[in-house]
């Protein structure tokens, strides 16, 4: 296997380095072929680098596994996304895309500013041909251990029928691709099944759908069947997306919770019972746990940038890292500029 160059964004989300770090050591440890440039205050990160196996650390250094970029700013969760872009010279974001964009690294993986990392990103690192604006996108677990790719989450808050079709472009593709389905099925997350439905921009791109024979279109899907595995891709706006991803954690947060029962009980077969039913609990919903699945790639750049939760921990941030790691081994880049020429509708 080809060795593999990740750019980190060290600075980035609600934890920074104190995240970072830690998953970027753990993933050199499980990838022998990776290496990774650690973008951000050098201070800090060697703060957070003393505490992990220095021996280790040393060697990666040498090996050149591991590579330490001095940042001087960062861009914040806060910031307007104009704002984050005319000022980001010298912020670990920008300069982990430079990294991208000159070669020295295959992808990007950040927890910052989702609306700054998408135009610094476009701005960077370009489009695809045919392809307005990037959409992120992840593949969601669903019933009988399916798959569901889900886009926009969150990248566009306004998207038009153009970009909702080229939306479910990609995502068909990327369903080809990664999870391997001949012929994924399509779908547009309305409020309803039936053909009026819906607001114009998704009635107007489910009727270019529906005359597109290269894609297996199979209406609109209400958001109580995100889980159910009744379709393979599905699409909607950003910001209905990001609502409904998020609400969907929540709520999964919620049901894994509320079956972890208290061990304080004096009983000594209680306890034993609680164990039990916690340990059957988490080995048949496991792949609920929304920590497996951070990390959404922003599809239809020329280049792979993977954008982690903001509130991601060791464990989600490593997920994102893997992401990133998964989408160079299947070119995701290529794969759809080559689909796309094809796929698009053909303008009069």
């Amino acid at each position: 296997m080809d060795n593999l160059t990740i750019a980190l964004d060290a600075m980035s989300g609600d934890f920074g380095p104190r995240i970072v770090v830690p998953a970027a050591i753990q993933a050199l440890n499980r990838y022998p072929n990776l290496s990774i440039f650690l973008v951000g205050n050098l201070t800090e990160i060697s703060s957070f680098l003393s505490k992990e196996n220095t021996k280790l650390i040393a060697q990666y250094q040498n090996d050149s596994r591991l590579i330490l970029i001095e940042s001087t700013t960062v861009i914040t969760n806060d910031m307007k996304p104009s704002y984050a872009i005319r000022h980001s010279q010298g912020s670990s974001m920008r300069i982990a895309l430079e990294l991208v964009k000159e070669n020295s690294a295959q992808a990007c993986v950040s927890a910052g500013n989702t609306g700054a990392l998408m135009g610094l990103s476009k701005l960077l690192l370009h489009s695809l041909t045919g392809i307005d604006r990037p959409a992120l996108v992840a593949t969601i677990p669903a019933l009988n251990n399916q798959d569901t790719v889900v886009l926009d989450l969150g990248a566009n808050a306004e998207c038009d029928s153009d970009m909702l079709v080229q939306f479910a472009i990609m995502g068909e593709i990327l369903a080809k691709t990664v999870l391997k389905i001949e012929t994924p099925r399509v779908a547009l997350l309305n409020i309803g099944e039936e053909d009026i439905k819906g607001l114009d921009k998704i009635r107007a791109a489910a009727a270019v759908l529906k005359s597109n024979d290269q894609i297996n279109y199979i209406g609109y899907l209400e958001g109580n069947d995100l889980l159910t595995g009744k379709t393979d891709v599905l699409v909607c706006d950003g910001f209905v997306g990001n609502v409904t991803l998020k609400t969907v954690e929540g709520l999964i947060k919620i049901f894994m919770s509320s079956f972890k029962l208290s061990l304080n009980h004096n009983s000594f077969l209680m306890k034993l019972l609680s164990k039990w039913v916690q340990r059957k609990i988490a080995k048949n919903f496991c792949y609920l746990d929304p920590g497996r699945y951070n990390g959404a790639c922003l599809l239809g750049l020329q280049s792979i940038v993977i954008k982690s939760h903001g509130s991601a921990n060791q464990k989600s941030f490593f997920a994102a890292i893997e992401q990133a790691i998964l989408a160079i081994q299947t070119n995701i880049p290529e794969k759809i500029a080559t689909s796309l020429s094809s796929a698009l509708p053909k303008s009069e």
